[in-house]
C-alpha cells in the first residue's frame, strides 16, 4: 500500500515573475522528485495533465523541522553550515542535505522548460490592450496607456477632500497669524 504524503511545491516560472504553491497528498507524483539531487532538472509530466512538456529544477526545500535544504559535504545529514549576511548575526545555522525524500513540507521548482499548455496563475500572461494609431503619411504605431495607480471614484474624492482640508488648516493659520499681530 502507498502511504499517503503531504508536501506542498512551491513552483515559480521566472519569464512572469509568478509563483504557485501546490498541494500534493499523491505519493506517486511526489516519487519523480524523490532521491534527486538541488539543481537537477525533472520532467513534470507526473503531477498532471496541465504540465505535460514542463521540466522543473529543484532550487531547494524546507523539511518537517523547518530545516533549509543546502548543497553539503554529506547530502543526508543535517549539519551546521556558516552563511552570516551580516555581522553581528549568527554564524551557524543548521541545515539539512541536498536530496529530495519525504520529510519535506515544501519543495522549490523553477520552471525552465515551458510545455503545452499554459498553466493558470503561472505561465499565462495579460496583456495591455493597444490602441492603433494610423495617420496618412506617416508609419502605423501604437498607443497603451501606463497604468501607475488605479484612480478609482473614491481615490479621488479622498484627495479633494485632502486638498480642502489643506486650504482650510492655512486660511485658519492666516486669520490667527492677523489676529495675533
Amino acid at each position: 500500500a502507498i502511504s499517503s504524503a503531504k508536501m506542498k511545491l512551491n513552483i515559480s516560472f521566472p519569464a512572469t515573475s509568478c509563483q504557485k504553491l501546490i498541494k500534493v497528498d499523491d505519493e506517486r507524483k511526489l516519487q519523480t522528485f524523490y532521491e534527486k539531487h538541488m539543481t537537477t532538472e525533472v520532467a513534470a509530466d507526473a503531477l498532471g495533465e496541465e504540465w505535460k512538456g514542463y521540466v522543473v529544477q529543484i532550487s531547494g526545500s524546507i523539511d518537517k523541522q523547518g530545516f533549509l535544504m543546502t548543497r553539503c559535504p554529506d547530502p543526508w545529514q543535517s549539519v551546521p553550515a556558516v552563511e552570516p549576511r551580516r555581522t553581528g548575526e549568527r554564524k551557524r545555522k543548521s541545515v539539512r542535505g541536498c536530496i529530495v525524500d519525504a520529510n519535506l513540507s515544501v519543495l522549490n521548482l523553477v520552471i525552465v522548460k515551458k510545455g503545452e499548455k499554459d498553466i493558470p496563475e503561472l505561465t499565462d500572461t495579460t496583456y495591455v490592450v493597444r490602441k492603433s494609431l494610423n495617420k496618412e503619411g506617416k508609419k502605423p504605431r501604437t498607443k497603451a496607456p501606463k497604468i501607475q495607480c488605479l484612480m478609482t471614484p473614491h481615490v479621488l474624492q479622498h484627495k479633494r477632500q485632502h486638498i480642502a482640508l489643506k486650504k482650510q488648516r492655512t486660511k485658519k493659520n492666516k486669520e490667527e497669524a492677523a489676529e495675533y499681530a
